[in-house]
């Protein structure tokens, strides 16, 4: 297997990408290495299989969409209470917003767990360990709400990233408020 790690991200991207653009049907080493303009067979050195491919998009999906130090920083000396809990919810839905491609590619991905257990086994690993992560990140922060909230919360903002980035059953409402609501709601 290359080591190269900056090359590696670049065919990660690149096969995000593919995925957002063709769909999982569309996800060949192929086409990747097409994306990312490189030599044939560039994609197959670094992923060797398509499960093996598959793998490494989820990993770097968890690297794009990680909040960076200096957000978490930023709400680190923030009041715990639900305006800091919103506060965190827009920021996750700022960056699945952002980067659209990395959100369709992760909902391209899901639709294909329903069809391929071996999709469905790395992602929903990788799902359930991102999960607990925000449940003990939610309790080590002091902020409300506890693992029940929590999977509401994932619920919940898939559905609306789903919307805000396919047809969108009230455009004209900011996705800020949507976000206020949800909280005012579920953290009662």
């Amino acid at each position: 297997m290359a080591k190269n790690d900056s090359r590696r991200r670049t065919i990660a991207d690149a096969g995000l990408a593919v995925l957002a653009r063709d769909g999982s049907r569309g996800l060949t080493h192929r086409a990747v290495d097409v994306a990312a303009g490189v030599p044939t067979g560039t994609t197959s050195n670094y992923f060797r299989s398509r499960d093996a491919l598959v793998a490494g998009l989820v990993d770097r999906i968890g690297e794009r969409l990680a909040p960076t130090p200096d957000d978490l920083a930023r709400r680190a000396s923030g009041a715990p209470g639900p305006a800091l809990f919103a506060d965190y919810i827009r920021d996750i839905v700022r960056r699945l917003s952002d980067d659209r491609d990395v959100t369709l590619a992760l909902f391209e991905l899901r639709l294909e767990s329903s069809r391929r257990p071996e999709v469905a086994a790395v992602l929903g690993a990788w799902q359930r360990a991102g999960f607990d992560g925000d449940v003990e990140f939610n309790i080590a922060a002091g902020l409300p709400g506890g693992r029940r909230e929590i999977a509401l919360f994932h619920y919940a903002i898939d559905g609306l990233l789903l919307d805000r980035l396919t047809s969108p059953i009230d455009p004209d409402t900011p996705t800020d408020d949507i976000i206020d609501d949800l909280v005012a709601g579920l953290l009662r």
